[in-house]
């Protein structure tokens, strides 16, 4: 039965069974068995790569900030979404990125390295901030973020040929460059006054840092602006020795409310004014030469337009001798043909009571006296290799432009606005132009600029000895100039394209990047051939009279077309409202004027300031606010004696005397405003 088997050395003895064979019956189950433990190591598998990308998220998570490989995006307290940027430029490598403390960073694309962080700042209990930077380390690489903008109405960055409040875009524009730009000559720029700054209605802001080498593009299809750093095909340049490796680095901030966001960052990034202007210049009107008379003046034409502010009894704070009083522009001399005796003139006006400033610019033309003597001494901005003075045109001709980043330049030019000075005793001056459209696309600056604004910064500077009465009509980073700045001229219409429709988008746009002491042109517009209601030769009578009354409730008043080119009752109408600027609007525009100097906060403010719950005020481009007690809602429309308007929550008091004891908003539909009335409403 059994059989014995010899083991070997040190074996055993063993039973031996004999071996069965397994049916077909069993080899399904063995089939089943076998898939069993391949979906329990798939779902075991699947459960690791989840727990990894659980921590994975976590980890691209900062408090209120997811990132992803696109883009990131921002939520409120309250978990809704109030910001989105994507990526444009590149996907990140999610593998490479990692979290310390507060700091998200990303160490390559997927298709090369970088230098990527987004770190979280909690500057204050209300405010969230991230600190964001994409740095390329190839040269000639743009970096592109694409901002939803869907998501709010949004506010600031600067001044355009057709204003609206809030931003509205149409259209796709690739990204160009965001530098101060003519856009009375060129519509399609960007304006004199800007800032890279924005923000919303839901309580997001972000600001640019002023080392990138910005472009701004937009897309009304995608709901996008687009936010680029790039040197190639581009004015912009990188610090001198350094390869031109982009970066764009910014902040995005979040608050409460709008309000209290926007004073936030006025405090945190913004210059401030050092001083107040001179306080006359509130109170009483400029009266200038250029839109009555254009290039057309001469020593008669002054002075007769001074006997005429005194016979019709108007105040001045001062008369302004703009464009031509010389031979040549670029020279500094009174044209002896037009003003034989400048010297007698000046002193009539000052025993008249008149203070006169002189419009300036700085341009040299090349059939200018100056010219050759500013070519020897090379002050002129010059071409990209710097070995020729750079030929520009301007509205005016052909010349050189002064270059300001070179302090023998700034010392001449200086001198010239000295001279002047103490020969004829000029009070101060317009600042005409000094946008970056001037220059050429590549030039080149006795001290380098990476920034092509910083050129206008350079030319704004030049206006700090005279600014108790100085005015300036471009602007970047110079708000502490602490002088009167300017819109570009205004056409002589009704509509939002540099017509009195622009004016108040214009200054609200302009108080929320910081500038407050505002002159808005002047009264009625330029009067330009071809641009102004019905070609004629006057503006329009009911649009002069709307216009002035809108100017009354503005920080500064300034005439050139004269009412009494109209008729008495144009006068009266006149006098009323320079009356009513210097007892109701001046006082109150002075008391905020000096709050400035510690807050930056608007002199003008929109309907949000005081509403920030209300939707509708996000969107009204037609009232305003100056401070908190005090909303205007002048008649902009042809043909109208009524307007619809919107008072917000609160005790109102109108100029009729009606009272409104409002617990939530009010709108007033077709309310009553006669042709010599503005409507406004003082807080109780």
């Amino acid at each position: 039965m059994y059989q014995v088997v010899p083991g070997g050395a040190g074996g055993t003895i063993t039973d031996v069974i004999p071996k069965q064979k397994h049916s077909k019956d069993t080899r399904p189950l063995v089939g089943a068995g076998v898939i069993g433990l391949v979906l329990v190591v798939a779902a075991v598998t699947a459960w690791c790569y989840y727990i990894a990308s659980i921590r994975k998220a976590e980890l691209l998570k900062t408090q209120l900030l997811d990132l992803n490989k696109d883009g990131y995006i921002i939520r409120n307290q309250g978990g809704s979404i109030v910001f989105r940027m994507d990526f444009r430029s590149g996907t990140l490598d999610l593998d490479s990125c990692s979290k310390e403390g507060e700091m998200l960073s990303c160490g390559q694309t997927t298709d090369r390295k970088l230098n990527f962080f987004i770190e979280t700042v909690r500057p204050k209990d209300t405010v969230q901030c991230y600190r964001v930077r994409w740095e390329e380390l190839v040269p000639d690489i743009p970096v592109e973020h694409a901002m939803t903008y869907t998501f709010a109405h949004w506010y600031g960055g600067a001044v355009s040929a057709i204003q609206h409040w809030p931003v509205s875009i149409k259209g796709q524009q690739a990204p160009k460059p965001f530098v101060t730009s003519d856009i009375y000559a060129n519509r399609n720029e960007f304006g004199g006054i800007l800032e890279s700054y924005w923000l919303s209605s839901n309580a997001t802001a972000i600001k640019i840092n002023n080392s990138v080498p910005f472009h701004l593009g937009w897309n009304d299809t995608e709901k996008t602006m687009s936010f680029q750093a790039r040197y190639n095909d581009s004015p912009f340049k990188p610090n001198p020795g350094e390869e031109p490796c982009a970066e764009l680095s910014y902040r995005v901030c979040v608050g409460l409310d709008v309000t209290s966001m926007h004073k936030y960052m006025v405090r945190r990034y913004f210059n401030k004014p050092n001083k107040v202007p001179a306080k006359v210049m509130f109170r009483h009107p400029i009266w200038s030469t250029w839109a009555l008379h254009k290039t057309d003046i001469d020593q008669e034409k002054v002075l007769e337009y001074a006997a005429n502010i005194r016979k019709y009894k108007f105040n001045c704070s001062q008369l302004e001798i703009d464009d031509r009083y010389t031979r040549r522009y670029g020279e500094y001399e009174f044209d002896p043909t037009k003003f034989p005796n400048a010297t007698a003139m000046f002193q009539k006006l000052k025993s008249d009571g008149f203070l006169t400033s002189l419009w300036i610019h700085p341009f040299v033309n090349y059939d200018s006296e100056n010219f050759h003597t500013c070519v020897e001494r090379g002050l002129f901005v010059r071409e990209p290799t710097g070995r020729l003075p750079a030929l520009v045109r301007w509205w005016n001709g052909i010349g050189g432009i002064l270059d300001f980043t070179n302090p023998e330049a700034r010392d001449w030019f200086s001198s010239k606005l000295r001279s002047l000075r103490s020969r004829y005793g000029v009070s101060s001056f317009k600042f005409d132009a000094g946008e970056t459209s001037f220059l050429p696309w590549k030039f080149s600056t006795r001290t380098p600029i990476q920034d092509p604004s910083f050129f206008t910064r350079r030319y704004t500077e030049m206006a700090i000895p005279y600014n108790d009465r100085a005015e300036l009509r471009s602007g970047y980073q110079s708000q502490n100039i602490s002088c009167f700045f300017r819109p570009i001229d205004r056409d002589s219409v009704w509509g939002y394209e540099l017509g009195l429709k622009s004016i108040i988008p214009t200054v609200l746009t302009i108080s929320i990047l910081g500038y407050q002491f505002i002159l808005p042109d002047m009264i009625g517009g330029n009067a330009y051939l071809n641009r102004t209601e019905g070609n004629h030769v006057l503006p329009d009578r009911e649009l002069y009279i709307r216009w002035l009354e809108l100017i009354a409730f503005m920080p500064s008043m300034q005439f050139s077309i004269p009412p009494w080119e109209y008729d008495n009752e144009v006068v009266e109408i006149a006098r009323k409202y320079t009356a009513l600027h210097e007892s109701i609007v001046a006082p109150r525009v002075l008391e905020l004027a000096s709050e400035v100097l510690d807050t930056g906060d608007p002199i003008i403010r929109p309907l949000w300031w005081i509403a920030t719950g209300d939707e509708t005020a996000y969107k009204i481009d037609s009232q305003f606010l100056i401070g908190d007690d005090l909303m205007v809602a002048p008649v902009l429309e042809p043909g109208k004696q009524e307007r619809d308007i919107y008072l917000p929550a609160g005790r109102w008091k109108s100029y009729k005397g009606e009272r409104f004891d409002i617990k939530e908003p009010l709108h007033l539909t077709d309310y009553p405003v006669d042709l010599d009335e503005i409507a406004y409403f003082v807080w109780v």
